[in-house]
């Protein structure tokens, strides 16, 4: 009687784990799903972020395939990890963060200024209709646009240019993330922000310290509220020429 009961009470656990593909991946798979699931509950979860979609779809992209395999048993950390050219995947939460803050809709128009590894402009995907992200480093641009092509994303358009301009073409956008930090606000970004839209940039002139600040399109004006303190890679192109 005994077995039976902890048979049944194992079976739901059966439920958290995602991703089956073959039974000699299979324990290398859950291994990423628990990985990743101890990540929400404790960086994100834990630190306040409530969004029921920005939990679900952090919980649901397989992280770890965005980064170097030699890191892989990093990949559900409480930090950064460095990815080519010198550039980083984001902290979890602070990814959460950002996405949670542009409060975004089902129907949304999204810009990501610095695509990277790929994995913000994924985890936006999930949730809106449409990402635009650009990159100013050729290698990381191409990289992350096949891998976002191989994993079946079919609302993202990657573009190498440098995304202090925008993209024009697709405008406006309904919000704008920045995952470079600038010492101002790039003004064709504001230009092509949708009145009542949403831009967040890691705001500040020091490499190692910058203001994550929330700016909301009023007509001519933003309306900006500081959120955390934070520590971003610059952005490179024209921002770097101009001054606040």
């Amino acid at each position: 009687m005994k077995k039976l009961l902890l048979i049944i009470l194992c079976l739901p656990l059966l439920g958290m784990f995602e991703y089956p593909s073959s039974e000699g991946n299979a324990v290398q798979i859950d291994e990423m799903t628990i990985q990743r699931k101890r990540m929400v509950n404790e960086q994100i979860i834990g630190r306040g972020i409530k969004d029921k979609r920005v939990l679900d779809v952090m919980f649901n992209i397989p992280r770890h395939l965005f980064i170097d395999q030699s890191l892989k048993s990093k990949a559900y950390g409480d930090h950064p990890l460095p990815i080519d050219e010198g550039q980083t995947i984001s902290q979890p939460y602070i990814v959460a963060m950002m996405t949670e803050a542009l409060n975004l809709k089902s129907t949304d128009r999204v810009l990501e200024i610095g695509t990277g590894s790929g994995y913000q402009a994924a985890v936006l995907a999930g949730i809106v209709k449409e990402v635009y992200s650009i990159e100013i480093k050729e290698g990381l641009s191409k990289s992350a646009g096949e891998l976002l092509n191989r994993l079946g994303y079919k609302n993202i358009k990657t573009k190498y240019a440098d995304g202090y301009f925008g993209w024009e073409e697709y405008a406006p956008f309904d919000a704008i993330i920045i995952t470079a930090s600038a010492n101002h606000i790039p003004p064709p970004l504001i230009k092509q922000l949708k009145e009542g839209g949403r831009l967040i940039i890691p705001l500040g002139s020091t490499l190692y310290y910058q203001v994550l600040t929330l700016a909301t399109k009023k007509g001519d004006d933003l309306d900006v509220q500081q959120m955390s303190g934070v520590a971003f890679v610059p952005m490179t192109g024209e921002s770097q020429k101009k001054k606040k």
